[in-house]
């Protein structure tokens, strides 16, 4: 298998069969030693956070998988920190697309003059383009579709996976008295069939998780929730 991309938290390798293996680190993102999921620099190394990531991973892949929700995953390796999944195409240069239930996190930082911390949020969906120089910046639909990286038709669907999919998630956690805050994902097109499906992860540093109004850190956000 070849390395194909080395990331902040996950390295890219290309297999013989065609397929994408995903090997997850333990690094995750934040500034200044604290965990951000919504930071586009390595924050700090967690020490088993790959292996815990996957494991949150396949729970929630395997979810979506019962609704019928497309995704890239195939199969997990938990031992090796390794997953294999469909080759897909990203937009552009790659998006990231935030779904939110409580107001924090930048969406706090910017709009805090109209809203409170942890105010409720209606499952609302923010897309930024994946570009660290820029610190990610948010975009919206219009501008999408003008630059040539996702026409209008297709952000409805993106924009509908991500609060049915943000919603599943939701609901699974608060089965354990845990409240998800937002969450990040990210999409893609499967390179077989041009579908739009889910690609990354579904893991502890990709949201947050609020427990009796306290913030919940990755790692025993996946004890709590997987034991």
């Amino acid at each position: 298998m070849n390395l194909t991309y080395e990331g902040k938290t996950k390295n890219v390798y290309q297999l013989e069969n065609g397929n994408i293996l995903l090997q997850f680190k333990d690094d995750v993102t934040g500034e200044n030693g604290v965990f951000d999921p919504g930071a586009n620099t390595v924050g700090l190394t967690i020490e088993g956070m790959g292996k815990a990531g996957l494991r949150m991973t396949e729970f929630f892949f395997s979810k979506l998988a019962e609704k019928n929700i497309p995704t890239h995953f195939i199969e997990a390796n938990i031992e090796e920190a390794t997953m294999q999944v469909k080759n897909a195409k990203v937009f552009g240069r790659g998006l990231e697309v935030i779904c939110r239930f409580k107001a924090v996190g930048s969406f706090l930082r910017r709009y805090g003059a109209y809203c409170e911390e942890g105010q409720d949020l209606d499952a609302f969906v923010e897309v930024t383009l994946k570009d660290d120089e820029r610190q990610d910046p948010p975009i919206s639909a219009d501008a999408l579709h003008m630059l040539d990286v996702l026409p209008k038709a297709d952000y409805e669907v993106l924009k509908k996976l991500t609060q049915d999919i943000s919603t599943i998630v939701k609901d699974e956690l608060a089965k354990k008295g845990l409240v998800l805050y937002d969450i990040k994902l990210e999409f893609g097109r499967d390179a077989e069939t041009g579908e739009i499906i889910l690609i990354d992860e579904i893991s502890a540093g990709n949201m947050r998780v609020y427990k009796d109004g306290k913030y919940v850190e990755p790692l025993d956000l996946v004890k709590l929730l997987l034991g």
